[in-house]
């Protein structure tokens, strides 16, 4: 398994790779993330370039357990780069967590004739293609989307920086409210364990 840090040459690179699959399955999952539909647009059109097919699976592994899938063309990604959230839509799948559920994703992955997955997501995300990756043996690539920045390899992961700049404004509109009011606001900001949105956004 593979982990990508956000630059879509480093996706196309691993791509290239996978270039001598016919096809390749993708999802998102966990947390959406702006810059997801980037990331699967950059999959999308690189791999259709070099002929390969692409299924994307609908609501991450929940997604894969009900078969749930569109093949991706180019005219399907095309005009999402600018939009937030996921067209293939995201979910956290308490029964993947399962020995039947992974067991049942594996199955629908070889019928379909998959021959390589790309994952985009966060920490738990990929400890799913960890457990993916034990039952079906086919190369595994995880393109780092969380705006927590929670994951080793990267420096920035996908949607981070746009967390920090939506912080950012968000508390610039607030503070005229308190310096108006002559109050002190407590702002709480999303980041799991990591805290580093907090952190750059207080810095900036």
């Amino acid at each position: 398994m593979f982990f990508v840090e956000f630059p879509l040459l480093f996706v196309i690179g691993i791509l290239v790779y996978l270039m001598r699959m016919k096809k390749i399955g993708i999802i998102t999952s966990g947390g959406d993330s702006p810059g997801m539909n980037a990331c699967i647009r950059a999959v999308v059109r690189t791999a259709v370039h070099h002929n390969i097919e692409v299924v994307g699976f609908y609501k991450g592994y929940e997604g894969i357990i009900d078969n749930q899938y569109a093949h991706l063309t180019t005219t399907s990604v095309s005009g999402i780069i600018q939009r937030g959230g996921t067209i293939l839509k995201t979910a956290r799948s308490a029964r993947f967590m399962t020995e039947e559920g992974i067991n049942a994703a594996a199955k629908n992955i070889k019928d379909l004739g998959i021959e390589g997955f790309v994952i985009i997501g966060g920490d738990g995300s990929f400890k799913g293609a960890i457990e993916l990756s034990k039952k079906i043996n086919i190369p595994i690539v995880g393109c780092a989307g969380t705006i927590d920045n929670d994951l080793v390899g990267t420096d920035f992961t996908i949607g981070y920086d746009t967390a920090i700049n939506t912080v950012v404004e968000a508390v610039d509109k607030i503070r005229d409210t308190a310096e108006s009011h002559d109050r002190v606001f407590v702002i709480e900001v999303m980041g799991r364990d990591a805290g580093l949105i907090a952190l750059r956004s207080a810095i900036a």
